[in-house]
């Protein structure tokens, strides 16, 4: 069952009968229709997903589209979308939970524009967890609003005592990688 978080919301990701092992944050969006005098016409936006791993308040590594896994090989990016063109997840960070070193604690889910364009030029944006093992969606959080802002905190999934935790971000910043929202993040490990 999917609960669908507001902004701000944290849900535990224990699972009934067993331990989550492997989940997966997709990111999905479409750019806004532009209606003209010929009709409307669908432009390309190029919004990119990002993991920042963190131990104990530190960036320990990052995966992103310019480093596609983890130096432990826990985090692995499915691939760039230039376009954001399809249905479903147009981006993908697949996290198993299991080889993630006991000194990460923490993993912060970013997105980004990395052309520079802003979120009204973007609609049905959303952040979901999946737990692959299974395909059962667990979360899912709606990124709404539009705005001027070019990135976005989504999500953050982190330790507490032996079991994982999610908590809904939605937070919007300016930059167009990760590596610009840097400083932004330091205020949720």
């Amino acid at each position: 069952m999917t609960v669908s978080m507001v902004k701000g919301q944290r849900i535990s990701l224990e699972k009934p009968g067993g331990t989550l092992t492997l989940v997966r944050m997709g990111l999905g969006w479409d750019a806004v229709k532009k209606r003209g005098f010929f009709g409307s016409r669908e432009r390309e936006i190029d919004l990119d997903a990002s993991c920042v791993l963190f131990a104990d308040g530190r960036i320990t590594d990052a995966v992103f589209f310019g480093k596609l896994v983890s130096d432990d090989g826990s985090v692995r990016h499915t691939g760039d979308n230039l376009t954001g063109h399809g249905d479903g997840d147009d981006e993908s960070v697949i996290v198993d939970l299991n080889r993630l070193p006991v000194h990460i604690n923490s993993l912060i889910f970013t997105v980004s524009s990395f052309n520079g364009q802003n979120f009204n030029e973007v609609e049905n944006a959303f952040c979901r967890l999946v737990d692959e093992t299974s395909g059962a969606e667990l979360a899912r959080y709606t990124l709404t609003g539009g705005g001027g802002h070019t990135s976005m905190v989504m999500a953050r999934l982190y330790r507490h005592g032996s079991a994982w935790k999610m908590a809904a971000i939605g937070e919007p910043g300016q930059g167009r990688t990760f590596q610009d929202m840097l400083p932004q993040l330091a205020a949720y490990v």
